[in-house]
């Protein structure tokens, strides 16, 4: 068990009292809102911060890579389903979103039955960055009007690259979609 994998389970063991603190205190401006936003930059940055750590000291295991996709895709599904609860995030957007994640999972578990490994893309890391941008602007829920016409529009842009790094996986990987005739 190596650091990048210590903190790949650090983060997946950070969404239960993220998703505490939003669900019992995300919704005011009590102490509970600013545990949810801390406790989510904190998990945010440990995704950032294993994947450097296991690349630079050649860290790179079977479980770190099955377990860190997944973690990223729990932490970022949970924080959507709790803005959607909360009333900041418009359902379909949280459905597009975890809609992609699971085609990309998908994708990537035929790919891999084939032999082919599906690297993270571009417009896959440029969509991440988006909905965590997203996920904390909401989590914040300031009530000032250019910070809520910002976050209107990191959410449109967010769902956006959403799409596109799906369309964008799927055309630079045809060739595990023909195997499968």
């Amino acid at each position: 068990m190596n650091l990048p994998n210590k903190l790949t389970i650090l983060r997946m063991i950070l969404i239960v009292p993220f998703v505490f603190f939003m669900l019992v205190g995300g919704d005011g401006e009590g102490w509970m809102k600013w545990a949810a936003l801390a406790t989510f930059i904190i998990a945010s940055l440990t995704d950032m911060l294993d994947g450097k750590i296991a690349r630079k000291y050649n860290l790179i295991t079977d479980f770190g890579k099955f377990m860190d996709p997944l973690a990223d895709k729990l932490l970022v599904c949970s924080a959507l389903i709790c803005l959607v609860d909360l009333g900041r995030l418009p359902a379909w957007i949280c459905i597009v979103i975890i809609a992609r994640e699971f085609a990309i999972s998908g994708f990537r578990l035929v790919a891999s039955d084939n032999g082919i490994v599906i690297a993270a893309s571009y417009w896959g890391k440029t969509k991440t960055v988006s909905q965590m941008i997203m996920v904390i602007l909401m989590i914040i829920n300031l009530d000032v009007p250019a910070v809520q016409m910002l976050t209107t529009v990191i959410m449109y842009v967010a769902c956006a690259l959403t799409i596109i790094s799906l369309v964008d996986y799927i055309m630079k990987n045809k060739q595990v979609l023909a195997s499968q005739k």
